[in-house]
């Protein structure tokens, strides 16, 4: 019988939103029960159910409505895991509501809910709440060249905290690169292989300031104890201790007494130690005592992955070509890349229209600077200078580094491909030179290209990166 009903509410949904809107949101939704008044329907994930509830709650009323009556009211069952082999997938029901609870991914709650740590009475004797994001886990934090060492110094530390050589273990790389969610994912894996260890994730500001209550509330012993019994400590971003003296002490001897007790520490800053400014020395150098892996800008390969894997997370398919486009057109990083992803979808349903290549080129332009709408000679230069981490100026000059000289002759080569610019032409806009020097720039690609494998990957890469854009 629900089935049925949910098929007539499809079919008056359906009559009133667009075809691409309607097989995004509402084809993948799977009625599960009916038990009078309330339908039952499964979405494939928290944005998915979100989302249908910030676009789409009112049509689900009317529809329900329609179909059962006045009464009739709609329950959601959001998958939270989607299980393996050997576990089924975890779900959990939730009333029509805007409201949204976070469960773990075990689905337990703790009773008490500690605030900061010195307001806590008998802190042995509570359950302690790891302030762990329960979507950060191993499963979606995607594998690339960009971070291959940090993941897997990660799952090392996971299986056995506190007992490898990897102890701190030091993540560092710019914003936006992931530090979070792998810190995160290995304190996870930890809790869920160790349910009986206290872990435990605070930002390094956050620390700073429920140390500075600990001092006006005379409660300074009771915020070392607290953390004095964790088992596993991860501190976000500790370059945000940076000229907190005394806040700095306090880490300090935490630190000490986990890691003599072989308790694990796990760390993540925007540099490496040795490029920590303000920290005293003696805590930069216990900061080496472990492994300091960094993470880096991800690879074409990998920012497509991470965005199939999103999409997959959520429930919703979109055009191979224009998942291309997005992953060549973002390169700076993850954070910002998912952010194009949001707005692509939010823009699409919003305006009722379909996601294409070209509504992907708007939302791009509107998000992301210095988008181009065509490939020129200046968007070749800029594009290749920022490839190999030279300015579009070394591109012109009379400079003969090997590194310039090959950048020069890949841009010469990409603009006698992507543009109608004659020889000549393209010879002036590299500092004047004459058409006889463009000439051996592209007989110097094409034999590079048959004898230099690294060099035929970073050709491919671009090639790429301009016939995308080309489109």
């Amino acid at each position: 019988m629900h089935i049925r009903i949910w098929d007539n509410c499809l079919k008056f949904i359906g009559s009133k939103i667009p075809e691409q809107s309607f097989k995004t949101w509402f084809i993948p939704i799977i009625p599960m029960k009916f038990d009078s008044p309330v339908l039952t329907i499964q979405v494939p994930s928290q944005f998915f159910y979100e989302w249908l509830e910030d676009n789409y709650v009112h049509l689900l009323k009317e529809a329900i409505q329609s179909e059962i009556g006045p009464e009739g009211k709609l329950e959601y069952s959001v998958i939270i895991d989607k299980g393996n082999a050997k576990n089924q997938p975890y779900t959990v029901n939730l009333a029509q509501k805007k409201e949204f609870s976070r469960f773990a991914q075990n689905g337990a709650s703790n009773n008490y809910v500690a605030s900061s740590p010195f307001a806590l009475p008998q802190i042995e004797n509570i359950q302690q709440r790891s302030n762990l994001n329960a979507e950060y886990t191993f499963d979606t934090y995607i594998e690339g060249d960009c971070n291959r060492l940090a993941r897997s110094a990660g799952l090392a530390v996971a299986a056995k905290p506190g007992i490898t050589s990897f102890n701190p273990l030091m993540v560092y790389g710019g914003v936006g690169l992931g530090k979070t969610h792998l810190v995160q994912s290995i304190g996870n894996r930890i809790k869920r292989e160790n349910p009986d260890q206290f872990v435990l994730y605070v930002a390094s500001e956050k620390f700073a300031s429920q140390f500075i209550e600990a001092l006006k509330n005379n409660s300074l012993q009771e915020f070392q104890n607290f953390y004095l019994n964790v088992d596993t400590l991860i501190i976000d971003d500790v370059q945000f201790f940076k000229d907190k003296v005394k806040t700095q002490e306090i880490f300090f001897h935490i630190f000490n007494h986990l890691h003599q007790n072989g308790k694990q520490i796990i760390m993540s800053s925007d540099c490496p130690p040795t490029e920590l400014q303000g920290l005293q020395e003696r805590l930069v150098s216990r900061f080496k005592w472990g492994l300091t892996a960094d993470l880096q800008q991800p690879d074409f390969e990998t920012r497509l992955a991470i965005i199939q894997k999103k999409l997959q997370d959520d429930g919703l398919k979109i055009d191979d070509k224009v998942l291309e486009y997005l992953a060549y057109s973002v390169d700076t990083n993850i954070r910002e890349l998912e952010g194009v992803l949001i707005s692509l979808v939010a823009h699409a349903s919003l305006n009722r229209t379909e996601i294409n290549l070209e509504l992907a080129k708007q939302t791009l332009k509107s998000i992301v600077k210095n988008i181009e709408s065509e490939v020129g000679i200046d968007y070749i230069q800029k594009t290749v200078s920022e490839y190999f981490n030279v300015s579009s100026d070394d591109l012109k000059a009379k400079t003969r580094k090997k590194e310039i000289v090959i950048a020069r002759q890949l841009a010469m080569y990409f603009s006698k491909d992507y543009t109608n610019h004659s020889l000549k032409s393209i010879g002036s806009h590299f500092g004047g030179r004459d058409h006889s020097t463009v000439i051996h720039a592209l007989q110097s690609v094409n034999d590079m290209l048959d004898t230099d494998a690294r060099f035929r990957s970073s050709f491919s890469e671009l090639k790429k990166k301009f016939k995308m854009k080309a489109i």
